[in-house]
């Protein structure tokens, strides 16, 4: 359903995701729509605040994993300095964990991004409205998600240990001691059951807590 606040000015849209691709295509899309148009384009995280108050945005899509910073942070970054932009989460990754961190960050929709561009419009409207949209094979799989039982900092810790990195290396990044993070990655690893450290980053990655 169209906002009518005013329906001489369409809705206008921010598009961040890092690849140019997906952005131009999304663009064009929504381009096409007599009532929305794209007025800035992001290709990461730290641009999307700036760009969304020097271009008034009403609706950003965002996505989730991005350079420099991901779209949950930007996301929350928007809730807390520019609300009047309610945030639309596009992902390619349909991992329930991320439904619930989208909402926690302050996003009103979460969609994957091969979502029908009708139904992508019909999402930026009703955002833009004030409604809510989640997409319902997420929204089905979220019911039986556990909530992330891990805290900030073993998120982190597991984060870096996704690559394999050595423990001393995982310490020099988070400015931690080597003794400290072992013991953050012990705990991570009985909060997931894994049997180590790479084994529980897959764990927690696959359920989109990291």
């Amino acid at each position: 359903m169209v906002n009518h606040q005013d329906a001489a000015e369409p809705i206008r849209v921010l598009l961040a995701d890092d690849q140019a691709l997906v952005r131009g295509a999304l663009a064009a899309l929504l381009d096409l729509e007599p009532d929305i148009t794209v007025v800035a384009q992001a290709g990461n995280g730290a641009e999307v605040l700036p760009l969304a108050e020097a271009h008034r945005a009403q609706v950003a899509l965002l996505d989730i994993q991005m350079p420099v910073m991901d779209g949950l942070r930007a996301a929350a970054l928007l809730r807390s300095r520019f609300p009047q932009c309610r945030v639309l989460m596009v992902t390619t990754f349909d991992r329930p964990g991320y439904l619930r961190a989208a909402f926690d960050a302050g996003a009103c929709g979460f969609l994957v991004k091969d979502t029908p561009s009708a139904e992508l419009a019909a999402a930026v409207r009703r955002v833009h409205s004030g409604g809510r949209v989640v997409d319902p094979k997420l929204a089905a799989q979220s019911l039986g998600q556990v909530a992330n039982p891990l805290t900030e900092r073993e998120c982190q810790v597991l984060s870096h240990a996704q690559s394999g990195a050595p423990v001393a290396q995982i310490a020099a990044a988070l400015f931690l001691s080597v003794g400290t993070v072992r013991n953050h990655l012990s705990s991570a690893i009985g909060k997931t059951g894994a049997a180590n450290r790479i084994e529980a980053a897959h764990s927690a990655h696959a359920q989109g807590w990291i």
